[in-house]
């Protein structure tokens, strides 16, 4: 284990940072695959209602939510009905367009207890790098907040083949908070914070309460510890990195902790914080 990685953040810089999450008006939440589905590959309505009424605790605060959900390819599998370790690029891509439509529909009966509406945008990382395509997505995320409407975003899967080959909606969700200017990330997983290891095989790895300045050996541990899957541990803390470096706080916290997103919002310690650093490490 890296000494530098264990670091505590100082106490009066890591409660100030806990209160700007804690205070913040827009929030963007993104979810992954593992938090949404079960074993066999079919969306969890469990963990989907449980994920609505977290984001419920924040809209009833007042604040504003985008949510980046991950899950289409995999819920789309539990439909067709393939198998989970066997698919081409192709494959993966139709598969997309199974589950997302499944995924948005679950979206919309589970937001609907709260008598809340959603919208669905699609995205590749080329529609925010081509400034008038990302005006007229920046355009569309504010009326829908200016109605009240939740937006939920997930990358065009269908087109995008590159996501699909290296990774899921980490890098994406930074990118969407940095442009449209929120005020918290919050990445939710299935495993409650960032490690000094891999927590679901090392019984040492303690979990890091904080990243600041102490980033580079963050980063050299997650090299070193973490497993090569999709999406994975590592472009979570890359894109919480990413948006610390442009002054939003990023929480990455255990999908399945209880009240997780109030908790956040009452300035609890929950998972992993990434404390705004405007890019300085320590060596």
């Amino acid at each position: 284990m890296s000494e530098g990685a264990s670091e505590t953040v100082a106490t009066a810089e890591l409660e100030r940072a806990r209160q700007l999450a804690a205070d913040a008006d827009r929030v963007l939440v993104k979810i992954g695959t593992n938090s949404l589905t079960d074993d066999d590959s079919n969306l969890d309505n469990t963990k989907l209602d449980k994920l609505v009424d977290d984001v419920e605790d924040l809209l009833g605060r007042g604040k504003e939510v985008i949510l980046v959900s991950s899950a289409a390819i995999v819920s789309g599998i539990g439909r067709v009905g393939l198998d989970h370790n066997d698919r081409t690029v192709e494959e993966a891509q139709a598969l997309s367009t199974v589950g997302q439509s499944h995924l948005m529909h679950r979206y919309n009966a589970s937001f609907a207890r709260h008598d809340r509406t959603v919208a669905q945008l699609l995205l590749t990382e080329h529609d925010l790098e081509n400034p008038e395509r990302f005006t007229n997505f920046h355009n569309a995320i504010e009326t829908l907040l200016d109605w009240g409407i939740v937006p939920i975003i997930n990358e065009n899967d269908a087109v995008a083949t590159q996501e699909i080959e290296i990774g899921d909606n980490d890098m994406l969700s930074a990118s969407i908070a940095i442009g449209v200017g929120v005020d918290l990330l919050v990445m939710l997983t299935d495993v409650d914070g960032v490690y000094t290891g891999n927590p679901k095989h090392d019984a040492a790895a303690e979990r890091i309460e904080a990243v600041g300045r102490n980033y580079a050996a963050v980063e050299d541990v997650i090299s070193r510890s973490a497993d090569a899957e999709f999406g994975g541990i590592r472009t979570k803390v890359e894109g919480a990195r990413d948006a610390s470096e442009h002054g939003i706080p990023a929480v990455i916290a255990g999908s399945a902790e209880p009240d997780v997103l109030d908790r956040i919002a009452t300035a609890k310690p929950v998972g992993t914080l990434f404390v705004p650093v405007n890019g300085a490490t320590d060596d």
